[in-house]
């Protein structure tokens, strides 16, 4: 028996130590990324600004920097909200996997079949019937960029078509413009699109079906979409921004972003959407209660590979970039990250996590700096793209 134990205890304590050595490497490289990271935000002249680490399941490391509300004076804090934009696309793809594995949809099967409207858009290269739903989840479907074909940038526009009938007016006007499956071009309205698909399949709106089959199973009980319900404003991010003359310009408070909310209209907290990441990396602890939301299975079929992201900045050491399934796979620094990231209405925001070593991380950006005449591409962007290169090259390399 004693040796046994001594066997044992030769076993664990050397396991332990690894485990805290690696713990404190990690807060290192954390520590000194945080003084990056500030000193970065006041560079880029950004108000504020929250950013979360987590390992295992865990919040490693939080930092809030800044202020939620200028005119309040108001600090962003845990509880802060802020607009995550385009990252509202891969909750979209969640829901639409749900409903393939529930058998009511294929990925094979062409748009029109759900959205038969798209048959008034113009195709030079085949009939629209051709387009699948996994053309528009890998934003491969020809469709174009931009909600509007025209217009949308003067004051007194909405932010964002209103109603399902505004969009289907446009539709004569739109015109798909490369061989459908032929190469990738990212297209907000393909992402709206599979929206009405999941309200016609569901017959209920958008909003109603994520807080059921997405939100709540996931226990984000701080995250909605479009307009804040009153016993959250308080918590409520503010937007901003920089001219290049240095002129500062406050956003459209608590956007509705109309039409196009299954592309762009997700509001949460940081702890939220931690929750949302815990989800992606998976916890065999937790594997049954994911699995109500979705299949393991189906959740890594949404990180493969499908078509390659050409014109990427080419940054890091031996990056490649393709597109899943409304899910960008990133291959830099000698490893693979799974992300997207959000632009609207002066907030910048983005995700990644590393699913081989079960790590990831969240950031989000309240104002939107436009450069100045000295540098003009001194842009939230490319702060956004320097926090990430920073992380994956300097943190990242955890094991």
């Amino acid at each position: 028996m004693k040796i046994v134990i001594l066997f044992v205890a030769a076993l664990v304590f050397p396991m332990q130590s690894l485990i805290a050595q690696s713990s404190s490497s990690l807060d290192r490289k954390l520590n000194e990324f945080y003084s990056f990271y500030k000193e970065s935000l006041a560079k880029y002249k950004i108000a504020g600004s929250s950013f979360a680490f987590v390992r295992d399941n865990k919040i490693i490391s939080r930092k809030m920097v800044g202020i939620a509300h200028v005119g309040e004076n108001r600090k962003v804090d845990e509880d802060t909200i802020f607009h995550w934009a385009s990252i509202t696309k891969t909750l979209t793809g969640i829901a639409i996997m749900q409903l393939r594995d529930r058998g009511e949809i294929k990925l094979s099967d062409p748009i029109t079949k759900y959205v038969p409207e798209l048959r008034m858009v113009h195709n030079d290269f085949g009939s629209m019937d051709e387009i699948t739903i996994a053309q528009l989840m890998s934003h491969s479907a020809g469709f174009r960029a931009g909600t509007w074909p025209w217009g949308g940038d003067e004051p007194w526009h909405p932010a964002e078509p209103k109603d399902w009938a505004s969009l289907v007016a446009m539709m004569p006007y739109t015109e798909i413009e490369f061989k459908p499956g032929s190469k990738y071009s990212y297209s907000n309205p393909g992402i709206v699109f599979l929206g009405r698909v999941i309200e016609v399949l569901s017959g209920e709106d958008f909003e109603v079906y994520m807080d059921k089959n997405v939100l709540r199973p996931l226990g984000m009980y701080s995250s909605y979409y479009d307009k804040t319900p009153p016993h959250l404003l308080k918590h409520r991010s503010h937007s901003y921004w920089i001219s290049k003359e240095g002129k500062t310009t406050e956003g459209r408070f608590d956007m509705d972003t109309g039409i196009t909310v299954s592309n762009g209209g997700l509001n949460a907290s940081i702890p939220d959407m931690v929750k949302y990441l815990n989800f992606l990396i998976g916890d065999p602890k937790r594997q049954s209660e994911y699995e109500l939301v979705l299949k393991r299975t189906s959740v890594e079929q949404m990180f493969s590979p499908v078509i390659e992201v050409l014109g990427q900045p080419a940054n890091g050491k031996g990056r490649s970039d393709h597109m899943g399934l409304l899910f960008f796979i990133e291959d830099n620094f000698d490893q693979r990250f799974i992300g997207h990231s959000g632009t609207q209405n002066g907030f910048r925001t983005h995700f990644f996590i590393n699913p081989l070593t079960r790590s990831g991380y969240i950031v989000a950006f309240n104002t939107w700096t436009y450069g100045t005449a000295a540098d003009p591409e001194a842009t939230t962007h490319r702060l956004d793209e320097e926090v990430k290169n920073y992380l994956f090259e300097k943190v990242f390399p955890v094991k």
